[in-house]
């Protein structure tokens, strides 16, 4: 049983994110918490791009960003993975540098610190050197970088399926058993 942190950045990309919330939702036997917390951006982000919030539908734990009294803001709480979904640029520049001023990039840092699975699914094009890397910082201190790039190959027939290769390959790459996702080959 898991314990799973979903942490949602300001870029867009919300509909990752709620793809990601309602197969974990799908998934529930396989986890024992998931805490969820949000920058200011990103619930702005949510609102432009999937419409207005419904939160309360989902069975997670939610937390404001400025909350350090959230369980996984520290170690002891035994969190095993944190999923950043999306990951702007300059979220990723904090992770990388260490920089822990809300809860989100203290949790980050409690997870590598930790060396617990820290994923982070970037959604930004094109890359400059120092987006480049901070991801080599990131993946250097145990953490895995996940760029939200859709794949074809079972010829999803809708956005939400294509996105959902993306989610796929993150609940994967969480450690979590999911049925109906396409294999190569299979």
């Amino acid at each position: 049983m898991k314990k799973i942190v979903v942490a949602i950045s300001g870029s867009s990309g919300a509909l990752y994110a709620k793809i990601l919330l309602d197969k974990l939702t799908i998934l529930q036997s396989q986890w024992e918490a998931i805490g969820v917390v949000m920058s200011d951006n990103a619930l702005i982000n949510w609102k432009l791009e999937v419409g207005e919030p419904h939160f309360e539908e989902y069975p997670f734990a939610f937390y404001n960003n400025k909350d350090f009294y959230a369980p996984f803001a520290s170690g002891s709480a035994q969190y095993d993975t944190m999923i950043v979904c999306p990951c702007s640029m300059g979220m990723l520049a904090r992770i990388a540098t260490g920089v822990s001023n809300d809860l989100i990039t203290r949790a980050a840092d409690v997870v590598l610190k930790e060396r617990r699975r820290l994923i982070l699914v970037t959604r930004e094009t094109p890359l400059n050197l120092i987006h480049i890397n901070n991801m080599k910082a990131v993946t250097e201190a145990g953490g895995i970088i996940c760029p939200a790039t859709p794949s074809f190959y079972g010829n999803p027939s809708s956005i939400v399926a294509v996105l959902g290769t993306v989610v796929d390959r993150v609940l994967d790459l969480a450690g979590l058993k999911l049925e109906g996702a396409y294999r190569w080959g299979e």
